[in-house]
């Protein structure tokens, strides 16, 4: 794990790594948050539930969204998803993992990129997503990739970035024995607000979750409430885009 200062792999190095963990992916993550008592599916199904939650609260009708998941990899939040949104595109730049998703997931439309020039339309997107997908990407190509998402969303659309909170100590920890993970470089929150604004996002705003694991009710309102403290495991960034 490196800080947000330092250089990261090359994009080629990041594709190939995730190709070859394509098929153990889940269980290696797994066995990493095994000290927590939870799978990884716990964690994929409370952000997928941020999500769908920040969605409603900004659209009124998810059905007729056209939704991008950048960096998907095996697909891992979109069971979840299936029938919310008018199409929900995935994409990666990891070919193995790709083609694992398009297995499971028929209803996806899936496709691979070079991790620099997304194969979509301008103003494609109603809703944009990235969850944990930054810290593997080259530091040097956080500004522009962060363009090309904004190239494609819709204008007043919404952007969702998810991502390790590089001060958590138990984030840390996790970071720096989870092998797929060893070359990652973590954002810190202001930077990533910094580098999105200046990509053409406003409304900025940014939140840290998983302070408890929020495995009920009353937990999920206490996670909420500690979710202007720095405490999370996580913490999301939200976006508007410019109205044209």
């Amino acid at each position: 794990m490196k800080n947000s200062d330092a250089s990261g792999p090359s994009q080629e190095q990041v594709a190939k790594d995730f190709d070859d963990v394509a098929t153990s992916y889940s269980n290696d993550l797994d066995k990493t948050l095994a000290f927590t008592g939870m799978e990884h599916a716990f964690f994929v199904d409370v952000k997928r539930d941020h999500i769908v939650r920040m969605a409603q609260a900004h659209f009124p009708d998810l059905t007729q969204l056209d939704v991008l998941d950048l960096g998907c990899g095996i697909g891992a939040y979109h069971a979840g998803l299936k029938n919310r949104f008018r199409e929900l595109h995935g994409i990666d730049v990891s070919e193995h993992s790709i083609q694992l998703a398009s297995a499971k997931h028929p209803f996806v439309r899936y496709a691979t990129f070079d991790g620099v020039r997304l194969p979509y339309e301008d103003q494609q997107f109603s809703l944009t997503f990235a969850v944990c997908v930054m810290h593997h990407v080259p530091p040097a190509q956080w500004a522009s990739l962060l363009r090309e998402l904004n190239r494609v969303t819709r204008p007043n659309g919404l952007m969702l970035i998810f991502e390790h909170n590089p001060y958590n100590p138990a984030t840390q920890y996790i970071v720096k024995t989870c092998d797929i993970d060893k070359d990652a470089v973590l954002l810190r929150p202001r930077t990533l607000k910094k580098l999105a604004q200046a990509a053409g996002f406003e409304a900025l705003d940014t939140k840290t979750i998983i302070s408890v694991p929020p495995a009920s009710p009353v937990l999920k309102r206490l996670d909420s409430l500690l979710g202007h403290l720095p405490f999370g495991a996580q913490y999301y960034l939200r976006g508007v885009k410019a109205s044209a």
